[in-house]
């Protein structure tokens, strides 16, 4: 069985917080929830849990409504075609462009943990 995300880890994931209070912007995920039928997360105790399947179908909502600056009904006709599945192998594809900007985060993200062991690691004591 996944491991399940609740709305609230999944908002700091997405980096979805308010800059002001620090608190994430779970408004947004459940306004997504209504909006677009593939996000349908189990409810368990009244409180909402997301499946990792779930979580990259998200992500890549989020991607194209934040960095293309696509509207609701545009990632919604995207996803009605399929094309997010079909286009894998276009290197100019949408989906192909989110795959580059999560791995180039991602790889960013684990060389400032490299430099910070490199920096702050222990010590070689020959």
């Amino acid at each position: 069985m996944s491991k399940l995300i609740n709305i609230s880890e999944l908002s700091k994931k997405l980096n979805l917080i308010d800059m002001k209070n620090k608190k994430p912007l779970n408004y947004i995920l459940r306004y997504w929830e209504r909006e677009f039928k593939e996000i349908k997360p189990k409810k368990i105790n009244n409180r909402r849990y997301y499946t990792s399947h779930q979580v990259e179908t998200i992500r890549m909502i989020k991607f194209l409504l934040k960095n293309k600056g696509m509207t609701i009904k545009g990632v919604k006709n995207l996803l009605n075609l399929g094309s997010n599945k079909l286009d894998d192998y276009n290197p100019h594809s949408l989906k192909t462009e989110y795959i580059k900007n999560y791995f180039s985060k991602k790889s960013k993200k684990l060389l400032k943990k490299v430099n910070k062991i490199k920096k702050y690691g222990k010590k070689n004591t020959s």
